[in-house]
Formats: C-alpha cells, structure tokens, sequence
C-alpha cells in the first residue's frame, strides 16, 4: 500500500504551500488517477513521494517503510516516469537502461529477459543502440518508461507517461499498467487526458490549489453522478459550481470539501469500492479499445 498522510510542501519564498495536507491511500492491485488543472500540485506532490524533494509536514510510506526513516528501501520500490523525460543524450538507450538496471541491482539475465520484451512491446528495436540525442520525443519517452519499470518495482508513478507516443505504443502502457496492478503492484498515474484516465483507472483523485478535493472510483462516477463523465465531474470540482451543495444533498456518495483538506480522505463506500474494483479488474478492458 502508498500512505500519504497529511503532506505539505511550501516552497521558499512562497507564502501558500504548493501541496497542503493532502493525506490518502492507494492499495494494492489498483490503478490510481490523479488529476488537477496546471498549477494544482500534482507534480509537486509527485516529487515528494518519489523523495526527490522534501516536504515540511507529513509521511509517505510504501508497504509500511517510511520514506523519511528508509528513503533508499522506499526508492527502490519506485518506478518513476517524470514529465519532462529527463535523459543522458550522451549516452545510446542500451547504455542507459544498463544503468538504471546497475543501480537497482538487476542480474544480467534478468535485464536481458525484460529488455527483450519491452523493446518488442514499444516498438523500439535496434535503435536501443542509438545515441539517445538523436531520439525523437516518442522515443526517448518510451526509453524513460523502459528504464523506470525494468527493475520490477512494486509502485509505478508515471506522470503524463503517454506524451508522444504513439498509439500503439500508448495502447501497450495501458496493457503494462493493467497487468502490473494485477500482480498486486500498484499504478499512480497523473495525465490530463481525461479520456484515458477515465478508461484505465480504477480510482480518481482529483487536486486543486493543493488540496485533494475528492476521491472516487469510476463505477461510483458513473452510477452515483447522474452519468456525469469524469471530464464534467473535473470541471465542476475546479471551476467553482456549486457542486458540493448539490452533493450534500446526495449522501450516497461522500467527498471531501476542499476546507477539511486537513484530515485524512475518505475513501467513498469503501466495502462496496472492493466490490466494484474486483469487478472492473476483471473485465475484458482491452476488447473496449478495439471497440473504440
């Protein structure tokens, strides 16, 4: 399980922080979505929980390991996909996945076996011997994805992991995010693509001038919201309606105002989300895209 308990960053200088008290759990065998408009705290947030960097207040914890008493251990259960696909042009791709497999202390089978499998899937071949300055964005994004998930680690974070790829590329991450969860791992996906959020995720949070705002399953969105999508839902919750006076009339479906941001988030209806999540994960979620 990811624990986040009452996290808040301030930057210097800054008199609001940037993330603030923003405390929930993702499970087990789950796909997490996390949203917000620009500027909401999101990659903030993200940052903290991968110890890039520090936070003033709260605790973060994989498995029951604190990030700030054992920040080595926590790391090594992360795979971090960053937003800006920050590589070695220097170095060609096979040079760069060798590293990251030497810093997590992947045998030489192991990465042979995995990378094998990878550079089928993404469709990257015998440019893996390339310079990685002479990749296209697509491609060095999908060598930012190889690099951080051939480890095996338990939490993926992928922030906006499917800027320029293609779409058979972008169809192969949602096989891998979906087969991942279901090994029991755990999927912490942030992307402002509403549409794909909606699609592979089995939870949504949604933030807002760092404060989660809400927490939901999809099945709770889509039965409980007046068959809202999760794009109508999102504009509400940061565009300033009146939603919650409408949701206080509807107590089937909790959500936390933005003014309680300080306590620890509900999760709506928590046996019935067990339910449901075992529900969806056992769908057939690829015979929907060929559908599409």
């Amino acid at each position: 399980m990811l624990r986040i308990n009452n996290l808040t960053k301030t930057y210097a200088g800054n008199s609001a922080p940037s993330v603030d008290s923003l405390s929930l759990e993702v499970a087990d065998g789950e796909i997490f979505g996390f949203i917000g408009p620009n500027g909401a705290g999101k990659s903030t947030t993200i940052k903290c929980i991968t110890g890039i960097i520090g936070f003033n207040e709260g605790s973060v914890s994989i498995d029951g390991v604190s990030l700030e008493e054992d920040a080595i251990s926590v790391k090594r259960r992360i795979g971090y996909v960053s937003d800006d696909h920050a590589l070695y042009d220097g170095l060609t791709g096979m040079e760069y996945v060798n590293f990251m497999c030497d810093v997590f202390g992947v045998s030489a089978n192991d990465r042979n076996v995995r990378l094998k499998k990878l550079l089928e899937m993404f469709d990257l071949g015998e440019a893996i011997k390339d310079q990685i300055g002479s990749y296209s964005h697509g491609m060095k994004q999908k060598l930012n994805i190889i690099g951080a998930v051939i480890h095996e680690p338990k939490v993926w974070i992928l922030d906006e992991p499917m800027t320029g790829l293609d779409p058979k590329s972008s169809y192969a991450l949602k096989q891998l995010m979906r087969e991942h969860a279901a090994k029991g791992n755990i999927v912490f996906f942030s992307s402002h693509v509403l549409e794909v959020v909606e699609k592979v995720c089995d939870r949504i949070g949604i933030i807002d001038g760092g404060r989660l705002v809400t927490t939901c399953t999809l099945q709770e969105l889509k039965q409980r919201n007046r068959d809202d999508s999760l794009e109508e839902l999102f504009l509400k919750l940061t565009e300033g309606n009146d939603f919650f006076a409408e949701r206080e009339q509807n107590t089937d479906m909790p959500v936390q105002n933005a003014v309680s941001a300080s306590e620890p988030t509900p999760i709506c209806n928590a046996p019935q989300e067990k339910k449901e999540r075992a529900e969806y994960q056992n769908r057939d979620f690829f015979a929907d895209d060929e559908h599409d």
